[in-house]
């Protein structure tokens, strides 16, 4: 997906965002959007906006010398949600379609962006989740359940590209269930490489016991997004064997929307301009192959 103007105060926005978090004095943060600005004009459109993402984050710990700033956020999310861990399995173990409640799930979980949203109440967006009728999602002309099924009953191995933390609990969820209706098929786990944004890295992977049921690699890029020229070998590798990729959240869509393969997105609309490029709407629950 290529870079809008649109796009550009959301990059000044997300710049002054992840300064404030850090705590740093205000002339500081100046000197972040200072830098951010220099970027903006040698910016190419037909680049994606998670390739932004990666030099605002670069720019932000090098001015502040914080390389992770988003690290108590993170562990509060994962904290959070493992905690209604329990809860959000009888909610799937009681459906009677456990692997359509698990992906509505999933999704409902990709609410937990820090990116998009930094005023974000994971407490209040997590009870929205336990107490909502998440029937409804399966009803959208962009949630294509069938063809999701039909291709995972045919399909050995699953590339799984994680998002945000917090919301990797809910990866673990829908992993579980594919686990028990497809023990057969090799799932891989995906994370980022460095810390950017509050995006999961194999720490969070670990914590959460994703290592325990499926193994997890790092995709070798430290951008908000799967960029493929920046990924390791060893993901390229599985990328271009996987006989399905399930790419998770906004940024994985931004950076794989254009290409071609066996990938399945799964996010929820968030920004206006991704509604805008795809035609869907604000707030749409998507599980579909673009």
């Amino acid at each position: 997906m290529r870079t809008y103007l649109d796009c550009i105060p959301c990059f000044f926005r997300q710049a002054l965002d992840m300064t404030r978090i850090t705590g740093v004095d205000e002339t500081t943060q100046k000197k972040v959007l200072n830098e951010v600005s220099k970027l903006i004009p040698d910016f190419p459109l037909d680049a994606s906006p998670p390739k932004m993402g990666r030099e605002i984050y670069r720019i932000v710990k090098r001015i502040t010398g914080i390389d992770d700033p988003f690290k108590k956020i993170k562990q509060k999310s994962n904290k959070l949600v493992l905690d209604i861990y329990p809860r959000l399995k009888e909610k799937i173990r009681s459906s009677d379609d456990k692997l359509l409640t698990a992906i509505e799930l999933v999704i409902a979980g990709n609410v937990i962006d820090y990116g998009v949203k930094n005023s974000l109440d994971v407490n209040r967006e997590i009870k929205k989740i336990l107490v909502g009728d998440l029937t409804e999602y399966g009803k959208s002309s962009s949630f294509d359940y069938q063809k999701f099924r039909d291709a995972l009953n045919n399909t050995k191995s699953v590339l799984y590209l994680g998002d945000n933390t917090g919301e990797i609990v809910f990866d673990k969820l829908l992993i579980e269930e594919l686990i028990n209706i497809f023990p057969d098929t090799k799932i891989t786990y995906v994370v980022r490489d460095k810390p950017v944004i509050n995006d999961a890295l194999m720490e969070d992977a670990i914590s959460c016991g994703l290592d325990k049921i499926v193994d997890v690699i790092s995709s070798g890029c430290d951008a908000p997004g799967t960029i493929l020229d920046l990924c390791s070998e060893e993901f390229l590798e599985l990328y271009k064997n996987a006989e399905l990729v399930i790419s998770k959240g906004q940024g994985n869509f931004e950076t794989l929307a254009d290409e071609s393969g066996p990938i399945f997105f799964l996010f929820k609309v968030k920004c206006p301009v991704i509604a805008s490029h795809t035609g869907f709407n604000m707030g749409d629950i998507i599980l579909r192959k673009v």
